[in-house]
């Protein structure tokens, strides 16, 4: 394949997905961001709640979506509960997903036999 061609394909693969971030990062900002850190650097504005960056640790984020789908809610009366429609929930799943820290490949070592 051409190198133009593949920067081309490239990009137009790119494109959707980062539209669906953005959306997703709207969609985080207006409705997470009064309490909970939802950029890459920023702070939570509730000591509870955790960053977004930071959701990775401590939960699947895909599996989030089942969450997102039937209402969102924790145990304190602070967090609304938020319910959203499937493209809603894939766009900020996507946002969530590029905001969690690569993870480095951990090779086993083995010593040769």
């Amino acid at each position: 394949m051409k190198p133009g061609l593949t920067l081309a394909v490239l990009l137009a693969c790119a494109a959707p997905a980062a539209a669906q971030e953005r959306t997703g990062r709207d969609i985080a900002r207006a409705d997470c961001g009064a309490c909970h850190a939802v950029g890459r650097f920023d702070r939570s504005k509730q000591r509870a709640a955790p960053p977004f960056r930071a959701l990775g640790e401590r939960y699947d984020v895909e599996g989030l979506a089942e969450a997102l789908a039937e209402g969102i809610s924790v145990g304190h009366p602070q967090m609304p509960e938020f319910a959203y429609p499937p493209d809603q929930i894939d766009k900020l799943i996507a946002y969530l997903k590029s905001l969690q820290p690569l993870r480095p490949v951990v090779k086993s070592q083995q010593r040769p036999s």
